[in-house]
């Protein structure tokens, strides 16, 4: 019965190096996490996919590659016109995203988290204040206990509008997280 024993790690290996949890995932390549809590092993394995080939080869497997790691939309909405303040539904997201980065420290990995703004103010304004909703939300792990030193974070203005289509949406103010390139 060895192949009943390394079935399910197997098949569970597979679907990670296939791309982990589905979820719908933006033309950008972002996926969109939307008001929902998502899942911390979820999580892990978007921003690492690499942990699972590490996992494999401990196993005396040999692993023939993994998809890139993913960036995640956090939440479409979820800050107010003109405000960086890290709303409730927001930090119910951030706790997960925490617990996994958490447990990452020393790992040499960096975190990337880019601030958005919808198209309200001026190019300059909107500029500050996406790099205030990265900062907010870096500040808001780190009290999590994330170790700084794996988070950066990066305030892009309206340069990449979720719905370029009406600039002025709510959805384009949000935090993006992923792997620095």
């Amino acid at each position: 019965m060895k192949f009943a024993q390394f079935a399910v790690p197997a098949v569970a290996a597979l679907i990670v190096l296939a791309g982990g949890v589905a979820s719908p995932a933006r033309a950008d390549g972002a996926q969109d996490i939307g008001s929902k809590v998502p899942d911390a092993k979820a999580i892990k394995e978007g921003l690492f996919p690499e942990d699972a080939c590490k996992e494999l080869e401990a196993n005396g497997f040999k692993c023939m590659g993994f998809k890139p790691a993913i960036r995640y939309s956090l939440p479409a909405s979820s800050f107010q016109l003109g405000s960086a303040e890290v709303p409730p539904v927001l930090k119910k997201q951030l706790d997960v995203f925490a617990e996994v980065l958490k447990s990452k420290k020393g790992s040499g990995s960096v975190v990337k988290i880019e601030g958005h703004a919808d198209a309200s103010g001026s190019a300059e304004a909107n500029l500050v204040l996406s790099q205030k909703r990265a900062d907010a939300v870096k500040s808001y792990l780190v009290d999590q206990g994330v170790d700084p030193a794996l988070l950066a974070s990066v305030g892009v203005g309206t340069k990449d509008l979720k719905n370029a289509a009406n600039p002025f949406s709510g959805e384009n103010r949000r935090v993006e997280i992923g792997r620095q390139n």
